[in-house]
């Protein structure tokens, strides 16, 4: 499993990367922008992510508008929707506004800060990322 976790706060970033290297390669980004340029690098060499844990709020650009780029980007590219990255929302936030615009940005699942590693697990679970 190839992963990239885009979060600014370093605790949070640490934990995420911790966890997931586990499993596989794991990228960091510090803010949307660096994600959607790491997502396009990645994509272009052959080798996409499978998942993305992306904050929603973050400096230069939000997770919200990363993952709609990201989408967009996939639309451009022919990705059919099974084959699409799986993004993990992540947020301190519990407001169900944020949520619901998190899903309508696109987003496969949600997490509450701090982040509960079983489950994380178990969301990888079910989109069959690990076993």
């Amino acid at each position: 499993m190839k992963t990239l976790v885009v979060e600014d706060e370093p605790t949070s970033r640490l934990i995420l990367q911790t966890v997931l290297s586990r499993y596989g390669e794991c990228h960091v980004a510090v803010n949307g922008r660096e994600a959607v340029d790491a997502f396009r690098m990645a994509a272009d060499n052959g080798s996409p992510y499978d998942l993305i844990c992306m904050d929603i709020m973050m400096p230069e650009m939000d997770g919200k508008q990363s993952v709609k780029q990201i989408r967009a980007v996939e639309k451009t590219r022919g990705v059919k929707p099974t084959l699409a990255v799986r993004i993990i929302m992540t947020t301190v936030s519990t407001e169900m506004k944020e949520i619901l615009q998190s899903f309508h940005a696109l987003c496969d699942a949600y997490l509450f800060k701090p982040i509960d590693t079983a489950e994380l697990i178990s969301k990888l679970r079910s989109f069959r990322l690990v076993a």
